[in-house]
């Protein structure tokens, strides 16, 4: 039985880029015959610090603890015949794990869905920025035997250190993501989903959302699900924090999804999972008309791509007025999901990879 050892930060469940882009292809690649197993780096009794400031000799410690993490993995490298590694082995500089790999010939994938070659570090964490070399991201780029980059502006950048590099789109579920079966009566809800550590691209939304306050009042409603600690007192806002027992529930509460995002080398490497997400669920979708989304959506057909704030204003209010065009374009939003961003669509191009890779002498 051919077997899979998935290198990663974050235990199952936990992390979106994880979730998204190789967790739910497991039972798919175990029932054609794969073991899969997944290491991971970050426990629960790590979540209590892991992004919170401070908590100094801790966070050193776990340091210290991963590096003995993946010394187990490689001594039993053997049992592996594939290494798809997410991002990175070590959440620091170090390159050190993959290139062991490298050096036992072992099969290598990376996968990345983030404009990682560039430094980005969490609020909590600025101190430990030395920890972190954003630029050995071409470097595991480099070592590995096929690269899966999550749209063409990351694929782009791959290219420049790999020959073999696939284009694997962020993709989700659409059997357990459905659509809600009816509509509670009540203002039209107005949502954004996202972290702690993107809720900064939240913020590019706000004039617009103040605008639709002022004008429709109490016919609105806003939500905000991934940080439990923000507020915006003005517009009734009080942030859930993301829990995965209530993830589905929170997001088919909302009646439009919207995804702002500022337009840098950062955000043009995003790969559109908050839209996606949202029309999974058949609901319509505002995104910014940044990197991948605008593959994603058409236009006035399946969602909005507004630019200024007026644009924005003028698509959340066509939306808020009009009930049959929210039914209408959630609709379009979910066949694009099945059709082009869907486990489904994509499970059997995704199986061919490791098959190809086995295939190797």
């Amino acid at each position: 039985m051919p077997s899979i050892l998935f290198v990663a930060p974050h235990r199952a469940g936990r992390n979106p880029s994880q979730r998204f882009r190789f967790e739910q292809y497991m039972p798919h690649l175990e029932a054609q015959g794969f073991r899969c197993e997944l290491s991971h780096l970050v426990g629960p009794s790590d979540d209590a610090y892991f992004y919170a400031p401070g908590h100094f000799a801790k966070k050193l410690r776990f340091v210290a603890q991963c590096f003995l993490h993946r010394q187990r993995d490689l001594a039993r490298l053997k049992e592996f015949d594939i290494v798809f590694i997410q991002r990175e082995a070590l959440m620091t500089r170090s390159t050190w794990f993959e290139r062991q790999c490298r050096k036992r010939g072992a099969r290598i994938v990376f996968d990345f869905d983030d404009s990682i070659w560039l430094s980005n570090v969490s609020a909590a964490n600025r101190r430990w920025r030395w920890v972190k070399d954003a630029g050995k991201t071409s470097k595991l780029i480099a070592l590995a035997d096929r690269v899966f980059a999550g749209n063409d502006y990351l694929a782009d950048y791959a290219r420049r250190f790999n020959a073999n590099v696939h284009v694997v789109p962020t993709t989700i579920d659409t059997d357990e993501y459905t659509s809600r079966n009816s509509r509670a009566p009540g203002p039209v809800c107005i949502g954004w989903s996202g972290s702690i550590t993107t809720i900064q691209h939240f913020q590019y939304a706000i004039p617009a959302l103040k605008a639709i306050h002022e004008r429709f009042g109490d016919q609105v409603c806003f939500r905000v699900v991934g940080d439990g600690s923000y507020r915006v007192p003005e517009l009734g806002i009080t942030g859930l924090p993301w829990r995965k027992d209530t993830e589905l529930d929170d997001l088919r509460a909302m009646d439009i999804g919207i995804m702002p995002l500022p337009d840098d080398e950062w955000a043009r490497g995003k790969c559109g999972l908050k839209g996606l997400q949202y029309m999974a669920l058949g609901i319509p979708t505002l995104m910014s008309p940044v990197g991948v989304n605008s593959e994603i959506i058409q236009d006035g057909v399946n969602g909005y791509l507004p630019r200024t704030t007026e644009e924005w204003v003028d698509s959340l209010a066509r939306l808020i007025a009009d009930a049959d065009l929210r039914r209408r374009m959630g609709e379009e939003a979910r066949r694009t999901v099945e059709e082009r961003y869907s486990t489904r669509a994509w499970r059997d191009r995704y199986l061919q990879h490791f098959n190809e890779l086995l295939q190797r002498t």
